[in-house]
């Protein structure tokens, strides 16, 4: 009887230490698993992936001028580092207007055939408040757009708008999915002609008549940005 009672608390302890080390174990793979989620999403936040995510804001205005100047090879080439292959890429425009791209070389192509349709010699895109956010497992940025396009020494053509971006990691890099511009105006800003008639007159009043400008709002048919 005695024996058999020492051999039940044997098994008992023999259990209870298989129990305990299950336990650990599944408290440590928990951790493993925890700690892990938050790493990999912590390391997308880190000041490096947000200023890597941000660095696509230039890296298309840079692409974008590259066009802009007539170099269609280099634009196409700058957009590959920008964006994912199978991109998205809509312009909303202020009257209503739509125009849709899928990959970087179309929308690259009607970027060129656009600027040089409008006669654009140089373009200078300028990006600032850039918001950057993670939720989900997804990254979004959004970004204030202020464009310039040379028409002559005279005239340019001014948008401003807004980009809002779907950004993935693509095998390490960071890339945009989906970009969407929402223009809020494009407008074409011109120097005033001068009368030759009244060249005495104007000279003579140089301080209110050189000041002036003229504001036209250019036909958005054709304008796709």
């Amino acid at each position: 009887m005695e024996k058999r009672r020492e051999n039940g608390r044997i098994v008992s302890k023999a259990i209870s230490f298989l129990l305990n080390r299950i336990t650990l174990v599944v408290i440590a793979v928990t951790l493993v698993l925890f700690i892990g989620g938050r790493f990999e999403l912590a390391s997308a936040t880190q000041p490096n992936a947000e200023f890597e995510i941000q660095q696509l804001t230039s890296c298309y205005s840079l692409g974008t001028d590259a066009i802009g100047r007539g170099n269609l090879p280099e634009g196409k080439n700058i957009y590959r580092d920008c964006f994912t292959q199978n991109a998205v890429l809509t312009a909303i425009f202020p009257d209503g207007t739509t125009q849709t791209s899928y990959g970087t070389d179309a929308w690259a192509d009607f970027v060129y055939s656009v600027f040089q349709g409008n006669g654009y010699t140089a373009t200078q895109h300028l990006m600032g408040t850039i918001n950057i956010s993670f939720k989900n497992g997804k990254v979004a940025m959004s970004s204030y757009l202020h464009a310039t396009h040379k028409r002559s020494e005279t005239s340019i053509d001014v948008a401003n708008g807004t980009y809002e971006d779907e950004v993935v990691n693509e095998r390490g890099r960071w890339k945009i999915s989906k970009r969407t511009l929402k223009l809020i105006d494009f407008l074409n800003l011109s120097s005033p002609t001068i009368d030759s008639s009244n060249t005495n007159s104007s000279t003579n009043n140089a301080g209110s008549n050189n000041s002036s400008t003229t504001f036209v709002r250019p036909k958005m048919s054709g304008f796709k940005h």
